[in-house]
């Protein structure tokens, strides 16, 4: 069985204030185009389809279409919900889409109901678990711990319901592959991202990775090393969603990241899904497919004047640039000038390389027996970082000083 494995489409997502649904449709295309060529049996998502909680027209109008064509291409379609979408939202009329080849899984309740895909070798199970915020699920009579306790963490919601999940397939048989949205320990700092670190405070919301393998794990093999013990009890496959990188924390359980960059500290990253083969047994065999990107991502360091006139820069001006200029003076207009060249520029940050050494002085002291135009003088040097004034400023102080004084006087 060919599963493809993605995670984190964002429908409706801006990039700096930008819409980004064009090039998400160029994207998904490219995913429907995968499907069809390489005969991929099920598309799994976990999670984050939309990225509000009330999705536009045109984020519907956009899913409804790329999973039409997904299901023309052949496949079966198995979603659930991330921390991003309503649940409800998107579950809103689930039960018939099944009957189309599309389920999404979107209550809690559904974990223990898996999606059955038979291949030539027997059943495969999908096991959906959305997002389950501890707040949300505890008041359930069904999400207690051993003791009849509530259930305070993430990891600790995630280690209930895989001990049921494995229950279950125990009494059932077959492969299973488990898709959740979650961030799970392990995952290396380059794959995780400003993106996803506002729901991981203190570390609540952090799930080991033995929930999902049924086994204690090295710090080497949180990093991406191959796991093959015999004491492995976890699912075939576990997809996760929730960080925006590519990841893989064993050679069973991983991250797809996200189809688009939607921040610059993604600049680089690669986009795209895993395809995973099911074989009769325990093994599988995993390649990384590549997705396009409308459109790259690039971070310009540089004075104002070498970004505007350096040819060397030339291939950046189709890109997102996030410039990062090295004046020693904040230029004027700075961002403006630079779209002139760059139309895609969306972000500036002055960050000179040299910098001025402020007085420590208080400011009386710093006037002190100073004359008006050397006052003036002082202040432009201080907030421009210690360049002071040019020839024709200093000219206009002194006209402008001069016609007050000669007003003052005349009175």
């Amino acid at each position: 069985m060919k599963i493809l494995h993605t995670s984190d489409w964002h429908i409706g997502r801006t990039f700096h204030t930008h819409p980004t649904l064009g090039h998400l449709r160029k994207v998904l295309d490219a995913l429907v185009e995968v499907v069809r060529q390489r005969q991929i049996d099920v598309v799994a998502v976990a999670g984050d389809i939309f990225d509000s909680a009330m999705p536009s027209a045109e984020s519907y109008t956009l899913l409804a279409s790329v999973l039409r064509e997904i299901r023309q291409a052949g496949a079966t379609v198995v979603m659930t919900s991330g921390n991003h979408d309503s649940a409800t939202r998107l579950g809103f009329q689930s039960e018939w889409a099944a009957l189309a080849g599309v389920h999404v899984l979107t209550r809690p309740e559904q974990v223990l109901e898996p999606v059955t895909v038979p291949d030539r070798h027997g059943p495969v199970h999908f096991y959906g678990i959305p997002y389950l915020e501890p707040a949300l699920v505890r008041h359930l009579g069904s999400f207690t711990g051993p003791s009849g306790e509530p259930l305070k963490t993430h990891e600790q919601v995630l280690t209930f319901v895989m001990q049921r999940i494995r229950d279950d397939l125990a009494a059932r048989g077959g492969r299973s592959v488990v898709l959740s949205h979650c961030f799970a320990a392990g995952v290396p700092a380059a794959a995780a991202t400003d993106a996803v670190r506002d729901i991981t405070a203190g570390g609540l919301d952090l799930v080991p990775v033995s929930v999902f393998t049924g086994a204690e794990f090295t710090g080497a093999e949180f990093t991406g090393a191959e796991f093959t013990g015999a004491d492995f009890t976890g699912p075939d496959y576990v997809a996760l969603g929730h960080i925006h990188g590519r990841a893989r924390l064993t050679d069973r359980v991983r991250y797809s990241g996200a189809p688009l960059h939607y921040s610059f500290s993604e600049a680089g990253k690669p986009r795209g899904c895993w395809l995973v083969e099911l074989q009769a047994g325990p093994a599988a065999e995993i390649e990384w497919i590549d997705l396009p990107v409308p459109r790259r991502l690039s971070v310009l360091t540089g004075e104002i004047e070498q970004l505007l006139t350096d040819d060397a820069y030339a291939e950046f001006e189709p890109d997102w640039v996030s410039a990062v200029l090295t004046d020693q003076m904040r230029p004027l207009d700075g961002i403006r000038r630079l779209q002139r060249r760059f139309p895609h520029c969306v972000t500036l940050e002055h960050r000179p390389e040299i910098v001025a050494d402020p007085d420590a002085a208080s400011y009386g002291d710093r006037i002190n027996r100073q004359t008006d135009r050397e006052i003036v003088a002082g202040f432009l040097e201080f907030v421009r970082n210690g360049v002071g004034q040019t020839e024709f400023e200093r000219d206009l102080v002194a006209e402008l000083l001069t016609e007050g004084d000669l007003k003052e006087i005349s009175r």
